[in-house]
């Protein structure tokens, strides 16, 4: 038997705990910081604690005999999960806290694409305290910008011109607001196009992708209101998205495997992990975003119930540095994601509220917040759980995704535009217009 350690706790995590459930020869063990019931179910032992509490997480490690950890979330790998781990010889899939640098500081990730010449940056610059006066002279050589925290903001930090706030004046305050708080702030050109993820298992030197996705960040029907966590995403059955071609997928790809290898002549480590970059196709070509040091929340439940190779020796041939060894493959299968989240998100949920899921034949279901009580689940406040309809076309899993979340009980909504022809339509439409 292999014993796995899964750190976290969300439907991402649910996703992961269910890759490897697939092989019977795998024991799973989970450290988290709330009790997800899917995930509970999964586990030979559970453990709820501090991302954080370095030494609780090592107790339990020893004491389950664990053989490799799967570090799921940002925030563990931030605290030095592996780093933890490693000096009881434990091995992880997820980077070190020096690599995961790559997602927890922007400017990290800008300086490497621009020194090791990596194409996809676009026009930027790093600011903080000592130079705040140059801000300005800055914001007026772009068109429209986009203001990003230097380290974690829990995805909410990003303000973009024209959403957010609307002049340059007020770019300026965001910053200076931005560095009463941070070390540093990046003021960069707004870019405009359609965004998609394209996450990537890497052992450091071999890199190999996963199906593109793309999610939905508004909370709204027709992409309105504020930012959230994520409200869906869709995968295609051919591996693209319906506005992009190969040779976008593969300018993505090619940008990876150069950060995998800029990470290594830069410090020296290999990345193993997950290395999840958010693109934008323009009409400049693809374009970097960011970068995230884990799988995507909802896009891990996209591609993870698609792949045909085996989870653990994925994971195990990362570890010892030979994934161009493996052949790993995904079904060619459409999906859609939905998530149901309660009323009131993101600004002011409804808390501590029932809901009543009916079990779907045609969809899966991933548990994100909620809680299990005697009579029932109860949501805790974020997006509480995530419908997977899965078919040969993007018709086909939007209507079995859609059939599962309509029938959730309680007081909830989600988002119904998400995979159908009229929303992909105009993404499709979008990028008729900026490449001409």
């Amino acid at each position: 038997m292999t014993n796995v350690l899964l750190v976290g706790h969300s439907a991402r995590a649910h996703a992961i705990a269910e890759a490897f459930n697939k092989n019977k020869a795998v024991k799973l063990y989970s450290f988290m910081k709330s009790k997800n019931p899917g995930i509970a179910l999964l586990s030979e032992d559970v453990l709820i604690g501090s991302y954080s509490d370095l030494e609780s997480i090592k107790e339990f490690a020893k004491k389950n005999k664990i053989d490799f950890a799967f570090i799921g979330p940002e925030d563990p790998l931030n605290d030095g999960v592996v780093d933890a781990l490693q000096e009881i010889g434990i091995a992880s899939v997820g980077p070190t806290q020096s690599l995961a640098k790559l997602e927890t500081s922007k400017s990290f990730t800008r300086d490497l694409l621009k020194k090791y010449d990596i194409d996809g940056n676009p026009k930027f610059n790093v600011f903080n305290n000592n130079n705040l006066n140059e801000i300005n002279d800055f914001l007026n050589e772009l068109n429209e910008v986009v203001i990003k925290p230097d380290g974690l903001t829990g995805g909410k930090g990003v303000r973009v011109q024209g959403d957010h706030f609307n002049t340059k004046e007020e770019a300026l305050d965001y910053c200076k607001e931005v560095l009463e708080t941070h070390e540093s702030v990046i003021v960069e050109e707004k870019l405009d196009g359609e965004e998609f993820s394209l996450q990537c298992l890497t052992d450091g030197k071999a890199v190999i992708m996963t199906p593109p996705v793309q999610d939905h960040k508004r909370a709204y029907e027709n992409d309105v209101g504020p930012n959230t966590g994520g409200m869906g995403s869709y995968s295609s059955e051919n591996h693209l998205l319906p506005f992009l071609k190969k040779e976008h997928v593969d300018a993505a790809l090619e940008i990876t495997r150069k950060v995998a290898d800029a990470i290594h002549e830069e410090t020296s480590e290999y990345y193993k992990g997950v290395m999840y970059g958010g693109f934008i196709l323009t009409k400049e070509g693809v374009k970097l975003i960011e970068y995230n040091a884990r799988f995507g929340d909802p896009e891990a439940m996209n591609v993870l119930p698609l792949l045909k190779t085996d989870f653990a020796s994925i994971c195990q041939s990362i570890i010892v540095q030979e994934l161009d060894r493996v052949k790993v493959e995904f079904e060619k299968k459409a999906t859609v994601c939905k998530y149901i989240v309660p009323k009131g998100y993101p600004d002011k949920p409804v808390k501590n509220e029932k809901v009543e899921v009916a079990k779907s034949e045609k969809a899966k279901m991933y548990y994100a917040s909620v809680e299990q009580k005697d009579d029932g689940l109860y949501m805790s406040g974020s997006r509480a759980i995530a419908f997977l309809g899965i078919g040969n076309s993007l018709e086909e899993a939007e209507k079995a995704a859609e059939k599962a979340v309509s029938g959730v009980k309680g007081k909830v909504f989600h988002r119904k535009d998400i995979g159908t022809k009229t929303l992909i339509q105009k993404r499709i439409n979008h990028i008729n217009k900026i490449l001409g």
